[in-house]
């Protein structure tokens, strides 16, 4: 029985059944071979071998549709190689007890090597053919060879009206078959695109290493091993009162707006995040693609200047949106040494990396002030000269004997100075964020005429307040 694989739901299902090609094979073939011995019958006498042998095949027909059946059944595909190749003994047979008559011997002939190659290939072609002619053979021991090169007309026809009836069952099967091969193609195809679309849906439930080691063929769990890392925590702080004061949809929306755009950012600087903790965002670098300790440390540095300054965009989207209450994220980070690897229990597994630096990172996240970016020594050595930070001394960090001496990350030294690229100010009844980086240079004119005309409208402000004064 054929069968197709369900890759939605991972079971085996039978395919569409269709007749089977040696059974149209076997009938049509038996009932010419009849027709030509019939042929050869001169009535009212009768030929008892040919009569035979007619019998023979009537009763051949019955038994071997029968024992192909229970064959389906049980699944014994060698009975088919041995009906196959009795088939042709018995072609070979008949033509035997025909007394070699050319035109039906040729035609039969024809007829074997073309089953042999439409339906087995070499191997088919080869039994089938030392099948024929050892009936032949079976059949010159009682019955003396004619050798006959014109015969009876009738022999021809009944052979011939038994090729074009072949073929055009053969035709119509073929038909058929494509179109059960057909459906069946449309049908993986559509299997398939859902499976891609299972696939990627649960890939955003994992992390990369994880989805990497799923699709591999032994599909084993990600070994647990020691690498240095660079950790970042997040938080927003008073997220919790906020939660309060808000409705469950505003707060949703809030909640996966500020979750969307910081999760671009993390892809854009290679980073892999590791859970959500409500507002809370736990990002690795030097996990998955690791580009050495202190690439991976810059690029987490990149990532925290970025998200806060996209953190300045969405306070400001979310003013306008009627949340009056500052929002301001707190972050922290660390590199060291932690253990990364699958932990849980046989029912449920999580990935994720443990130790004293993880936890070192989660402390410096919770002791930062609103808007702050506090990083240890260890990340602080990486990246000082593309990173300027304030030196903030020795903190005490639950969890830790000993103090901690940690910085304030200012900014990406490339921003800064005269060549900076960010420029950002807040104030009641002001705001500005500019970042060059991200501006297009047909936007330029546009903004430069703006600014300036907010310079004249300062400006005059400013006198007409004067003269108020005066």
């Amino acid at each position: 029985m054929n069968k197709t694989t369900d890759f939605a739901t991972g079971t085996i299902k039978p395919a569409q059944e269709l007749p089977e090609y040696p059974l149209y094979f076997r009938i049509l073939l038996c009932f010419s071979m009849i027709g030509t011995l019939a042929t050869g019958i001169q009535w009212p006498e009768l030929d008892y071998v040919r009569s035979g042998a007619i019998i023979v095949l009537l009763a051949y027909l019955y038994i071997s549709y029968l024992l192909q059946k229970r064959s389906r059944d049980e699944g014994n595909p060698p009975l088919s190689v041995i009906l196959g190749t009795l088939d042709s003994f018995l072609m070979g047979v008949c033509i035997g007890i025909i007394e070699l008559s050319l035109l039906p011997a040729i035609l039969f002939w024809i007829l074997i090597q073309f089953n042999a190659i439409t339906s087995g290939g070499q191997q088919k072609w080869l039994r089938d053919n030392i099948g024929y002619f050892l009936g032949i053979g079976a059949a010159l021991l009682v019955r003396d060879p004619g050798w006959s090169v014109s015969g009876r007309l009738e022999m021809g026809i009944a052979g011939l009206i038994g090729i074009a009836a072949y073929f055009c069952a053969y035709g119509v099967y073929t038909k058929k078959r494509l179109e059960s091969l057909d459906s069946e193609h449309q049908k993986l195809l559509k299997e398939q695109t859902t499976h891609k679309l299972r696939s990627y849906q649960l890939s955003r439930y994992l992390p990369p290493p994880v989805w990497k080691a799923i699709n591999r063929e032994n599909s084993k769990p990600p070994p647990t091993q020691r690498k240095k890392l660079t950790c970042f925590f997040s938080d927003i702080k008073d997220f919790s009162v906020l939660a309060e004061e808000l409705e469950a949809e505003t707060l949703t929306d809030l909640l996966n707006n500020y979750l969307t755009e910081m999760s671009k950012i993390v892809e854009e600087h290679g980073g892999t995040i590791d859970k959500f903790m409500g507002d809370a965002i736990m990002v690795l670098f030097g996990d998955n693609d690791s580009k050495g300790a202190k690439a991976d440390c810059r690029r987490c540095l990149a990532m925290a200047i970025a998200m806060r300054k996209r953190m300045k965009v969405l306070q400001q989207q979310w003013r306008n949106q009627g949340i009056t209450r500052p929002l301001s994220i707190r972050m922290g980070i660390n590199t060291g040494y932690c253990t990364v690897g699958t932990f849980g229990t046989r029912h449920h597994l999580d990935y994720t990396a443990l130790g004293a630096h993880v936890n070192l990172a989660s402390r410096l996240e919770s002791a930062a002030s609103p808007g702050e970016i506090l990083i240890t020594h260890e990340s602080w050595a990486l990246i000082k000269d593309v990173v300027l930070c304030q030196d903030k001394g020795e903190i005490t960090v639950k969890g830790f004997s000993h103090p901690i001496k940690v910085y304030q990350v200012i900014d990406l030294r490339k921003n800064l100075g005269k060549q900076q690229n960010y420029i950002e100010e807040n104030t009641e009844g002001f705001a500005m964020h500019l970042d060059m980086d991200k501006l297009r240079n047909y936007d330029r004119e546009r903004i430069i005429r703006t600014l300036e005309s907010a310079v004249t409208t300062l400006k005059g402000q400013d006198i007409i307040s004067i003269k108020k004064d005066l």
